[in-house]
């Protein structure tokens, strides 16, 4: 077909795709408001979100190698549970997602040029742009070149904190946290594992599926939550968990307190280049997806088109870019999109209520219902404002689902 795209991807390139969107900027921001939701608890929210993460990722996988092409969950849901749940979880991606394009834009203009985010975030947009629109091959060396200089820049952090006289090890566990807390806690730090999806959503370009991806999203994953361990047991080693929760940069922090202030320019160029990461992932992710719903009419059908020669959906890319790019230059989304938290959740949600439905053993069906349960208790664990404004948006999904078919039917 005329639609489809090239299979070019291996089991490295799929590692380090998902690697781009997992070790990305949420590991230089997302432990602080983390440590303030959950306390003294904070390690046990980090292994709680691993476990979600975890069986989110094995239900991924599995879909994944059944149905091998764009758009992830969209595809998934649409084939086990129906058009209605596919429409659902490819709504809430796409519409999250570009609202985190925009902030990963953001924040990798507020880390180039402060003062001039929003200049530097559009410039960043176009850049990314234009590199996926060169093929996916393309894309995957930006992201190992990427991935490496980040995974440098924390190892560095890692070693200079733990070998520093500053560090002490009862400073791991606090005192204060709740249930409630560490839940929260651990609904803020699972979204840092989510970007194995990207590995999932670009199940076309694939080299042998079937086999690629079962090994590339437990790999990707695994790394992510080693790396994360690390960073996290480093920072709060000479932090502590209240100095933690209150730290506006952790990492940058962290370096100061082991002393070694000259490292926190460093980190700040770590932190830009892993934003730029995730915004490169976030965008083959959602031109994937956005690819997947235009070819079954959710979207129009002209963002199905696929690029002749790079292989890549051009128009979906460019659209997908047009709109972050505008999105970026007119507004700040670093903190408005909550909602888009809810919405991965409610995406895994259905990913694993459809891997429930494969014909599987024991263990197949263990995970997904442990999945399931997992995003549905964080979810409900979210501060108020993010799970109000996700409803809203799932629900804006579903009455636009309901109006397309009305207006198909003739009604």
């Amino acid at each position: 077909m005329e639609n489809e795209l090239k299979r070019t991807l291996g089991v490295f390139d799929a590692v380090v795709v998902g690697l781009g969107a997992m070790v990305g900027a949420g590991v230089f921001a997302a432990f602080a408001p983390a440590a303030r939701a959950a306390g003294g608890a904070l390690l046990a929210a980090l292994a709680v979100a691993a476990l979600v993460a975890y069986c989110n990722a094995h239900s991924s996988a599995r879909l994944a190698a059944r149905y091998p092409a764009s758009g992830g969950t969209y595809v998934y849901g649409r084939e086990r549970l129906g058009p209605f749940w596919g429409h659902l979880a490819g709504w809430g991606f796409v519409i999250g997602k570009t609202a985190s394009c925009a902030a990963m834009a953001l924040t990798v203009g507020a880390y180039v040029w402060p003062g001039r985010e929003h200049a530097v975030a559009v410039a960043a947009v176009v850049a990314i742009t234009a590199a996926s629109y060169g093929g996916v091959q393309k894309s995957a060396r930006i992201a190992r070149l990427i991935v490496a200089a980040v995974l440098a820049v924390l190892a560095g952090v890692v070693v200079v904190c733990l070998s520093s006289g500053a560090a002490a090890p009862e400073r791991l566990i606090g005192a204060h946290w709740s249930l409630f807390g560490l839940l929260q806690g651990a609904g803020l730090l699972f979204f840092a594992f989510a970007g194995y999806a990207r590995i999932t959503t670009l199940g076309e370009e694939v080299r042998d599926p079937e086999r690629t991806i079962p090994r590339a999203v437990p790999l990707a994953l695994g790394i992510a939550l080693l790396v994360y361990a690390a960073v996290a047991v480093a920072v709060l080693s000479v932090l502590g968990v209240e100095g933690l929760a209150r730290s506006a940069a952790p990492l940058a922090d962290a370096v100061r307190a082991a002393g070694a202030p000259e490292l926190a320019p460093v980190v700040r160029v770590g932190a830009a280049l892993a934003a730029l990461g995730s915004l490169l992932a976030l965008v083959l992710g959602v031109s994937r997806t956005v690819l997947a719903m235009a070819r079954d009419g959710h979207l129009p059908r002209a963002l199905a088109a696929v690029h002749p020669r790079h292989q890549v959906p051009h128009h979906a890319e460019l659209a997908v870019g047009a709109v972050v790019a505008v999105l970026a230059a007119t507004a700040d989304l670093r903190g408005a999109i909550g909602f888009s938290s809810f919405g991965v959740l409610a995406y895994y949600a259905i990913a694993n209520a459809s891997a429930w439905t494969l014909d599987s053993g024991v263990k197949g069906r263990a995970v997904a219902a442990v999945g399931l349960s997992g995003c549905v208790v964080l979810a409900c664990a979210l501060p108020l404002a993010s799970a109000v404004a996700g409803a809203a948006v799932l629900a804006l999904g579903a009455v636009a689902y309901r109006v397309r078919g009305r207006l198909r039917s003739g009604i």
